[in-house]
């Protein structure tokens, strides 16, 4: 086209002499097939994803550059400045970068510069690590405002690299934004097998279509009706003291009650504004409920994390998951001056450590629904600053190691009060903490909120 300036086509892979490997689409998404010149098709993308994904032996490739953005592309990520920014990207374009797992994936055509913080491309304790992607957006060539056109950077070719450096993982890393969880990544493998001939939509999973609802039952039944009910969640299988409708709850110690969840204090608590965040109805670990329901959790926890804060403490969370049947995400408070972040994680390590556990650190922009599959017994921990860590129970777990780690010396030095049942207090005694925090998490309650 120009001196130092070459069209590399509508859709291909280009591999320069030192074996770098650019992947590349030109133009926006059309629908029609043929499509015009300037548009790619899902023909297109299929095409590409077939011959290199195909090969046993494929890892990804260096670069991607797309005229488009993919679609959602900040899930699980910093967000772009510009609002209008999210409305934008091609679906087609989201899944071609996850098939092709690019280290580099450039975009110029919204005119806005945003670099996305850097996305693993493999799950976290359930697959091999694999390098992580970066995507780049590019704003226009002497744009007004100044925003960064040019991206300066050097690269080693992936099949030069020394594999342990190629899958090194920084500080920042997140989930893949184009599979969000488990559910979704099983909907979008199956799509990839779809017929050349299918429109666009089809490549993800299109929630305006009727076969990927779940359909309320009508009452007629029918061959197929049962097939297409939705999962019940497991019910208790006796009495429960934590499903807020049963009569074993102690409903004097609760605290809030939202729309899927509730909060209440600890029995025999570790301080007096021990509290436990729990679902409303029965769902055994944070990797059984629902999404509504976790983002209340998440709701809770961020209302707690500034009433401690006020009350000048730092929180931790732990979960264990094992032989339980209804979740209890323990929310324990520290006095700031009792001890660091730093101090609690290094002290549920060593102590970890000290039992044979192997207790293992989670990036922070991870999903535990991503780690784990319903059913699983495991043992989490979220601190926070919010660093995780992790242990899959595969046979034995003594049930109070959270408190134990708490109650420590190194933490709180009440080692006499790890286990609940030798911190007796009287029911009056339960109902002042109750009234007292109740009032104290009143200001931050969003429950209570119109």
């Amino acid at each position: 086209m120009a001196p130092n300036i070459t069209y590399l086509g509508r859709k291909g892979l280009l591999t320069g002499t030192s074996g770098l490997q650019i992947a590349y689409v030109s133009g926006i998404e059309s629908s029609s097939d043929p499509a015009p010149a300037y548009c790619f098709s899902a023909k297109d993308i299929l095409s590409l994803k077939t011959t290199l994904a195909s090969n046993s032996k494929f890892k990804g490739v260096d670069i991607l550059m797309t005229s488009l953005w993919p679609k959602e592309v900040w899930n699980y990520g910093n967000a772009p400045t510009n609002e209008s920014s999210k409305k934008c990207g091609s679906a087609l374009i989201a899944n071609l970068a996850l098939s092709l797992k690019p280290r580099y994936h450039f975009s110029a055509l919204e005119g806005e510069n945003y670099e996305r913080l850097p996305y693993r491309n493999h799950l976290v304790l359930q697959e091999n690590a694999q390098h992580v992607s970066r995507f780049i957006a590019l704003a226009s060539v002497g744009n007004p405002d100044k925003k960064k056109y040019i991206y300066a950077f050097t690269i080693l070719p992936m099949s030069a690299m020394d594999p342990a450096e190629l899958v090194k993982q920084p500080l920042d890393v997140s989930e893949n934004p184009y599979r969000k969880s488990g559910k979704d990544t099983r909907k979008s493998k199956s799509t990839d097998a779809i017929g050349e001939e299918e429109p666009a939509q089809q490549f993800f999973f299109d929630l305006n279509k009727q076969h990927g609802k779940k359909r309320q039952s009508d009452g007629r039944g029918g061959a197929n009706s049962k097939d297409k009910q939705p999962r019940k969640h497991p019910q208790p299988t006796g009495p429960c003291w934590f499903c807020l409708a049963s009569p074993e709850v102690e409903k004097h110690l609760v605290v809030s009650i939202g729309t899927h969840c509730y909060v209440a204090l600890a029995k025999g608590g570790l301080t007096s504004d021990h509290v436990l965040i729990l679902p409303i109805g029965h769902y055994q670990s944070m990797v059984d409920m629902s999404s509504e329901a976790m983002e209340e959790v998440h709701q809770y926890k961020t209302a707690l994390k500034k009433c401690y804060k006020a009350k000048g403490k730092r929180y931790v969370m732990f979960e264990r998951n094992y032989r339980s049947q209804h979740l209890q995400l323990q929310v324990v408070p520290l006095p700031l001056q009792c001890c660091s972040t730093e101090d609690i994680k290094e002290a549920f390590i060593v102590q970890a450590q000290e039992q044979n556990i192997e207790l293992l650190e989670i990036p922070e922009h991870s999903d535990i629904k991503q780690i784990v599959q319903p059913g699983t017994p495991y043992f989490y921990v979220e601190l926070d600053s919010g660093e995780k860590l992790f242990h899959r129970i595969k046979k034995h777990f003594p049930l109070q190691f959270g408190r134990e780690v708490l109650a420590s010396e190194a933490i709180l030095n009440i080692p006499t009060r790890a286990d609940w049942r030798e911190c007796k207090s009287t029911r009056e005694e339960e109902e002042s903490f109750a009234k007292s925090f109740r009032k104290e998490f009143e200001p931050f309650d969003f429950s209570l909120q119109d």
